[in-house]
């Protein structure tokens, strides 16, 4: 069967991520050696000579307040009030991925490879930006978290692109039947059942 120019291109894009996967990984360790920090069972350790530098290059709390721009003040309660549903959020898709995914045998997403909270480290920060960014690395690391268990639901029941195009569409729906074509889509959504089970996009 011939390949159609969009499969081609979709194999190099799954070729391209690899080789960055890799190329990522050779990167951060060259940083970790630059900047002397090493990984240990999920923990970072900073040589101490490291540490003490970041220590003096840290901002104090009482100067960080003082230079703080008004309107960052104001929001900040706006921007935490999301806590709650973040929480709300995680609780729900956590239980529904643990009771539904062992119904329909897919495997299950692992919180820990998509919320990472590490930069509370950084002894260059004070307490409020350890805070901030603590916050961000979870909200952000959650909602990858419910994207990743979201596409895999749509794999397993509704694996149809959509008629028009999404910007930012996951990696899976680039497998999905095409829209509107009724003979491709129960044999697509076979197909894409038995790959989820061994968490492929198809």
């Amino acid at each position: 069967m011939t390949r159609t120019k969009l499969e081609t291109i979709l194999e190099r894009l799954n070729t391209l991520q690899t080789e960055l996967d890799i190329e990522l990984e050779r990167v951060l360790k060259e940083k970790r050696d630059l900047f002397r920090y090493s990984l240990e069972k999920g923990r970072i350790h900073f040589e101490e000579s490291i540490r003490k530098l970041q220590r003096r290059r840290r901002t104090g709390l009482w100067r960080y307040l003082r230079e703080a721009r008004l309107r960052h003040v104001l929001t900040a309660p706006v921007i935490y009030s999301l806590i709650v549903p973040f929480l709300l959020l995680d609780a729900a898709i956590t239980i529904y991925q643990h009771v539904c995914f062992r119904a329909y045998a897919i495997p299950r997403v692992p919180r820990s490879d998509f919320i990472v909270i590490d930069r509370h480290y950084l002894a260059y920060l004070n307490i409020i930006e350890k805070m901030n960014c603590m916050f961000c690395g979870y909200a952000n690391g959650l909602l990858a978290y419910a994207r990743e268990i979201a596409s895999r639901t749509e794999q397993f029941w509704c694996p149809i692109k959509h008629a028009q195009g999404i910007r930012y569409q996951h990696a899976r729906m680039r497998s999905f039947a095409d829209y509107g074509d009724p003979d491709a889509y129960p044999e697509k959504l076979k197909v894409l059942r038995a790959a989820i089970s061994e968490n492929t996009p198809g």
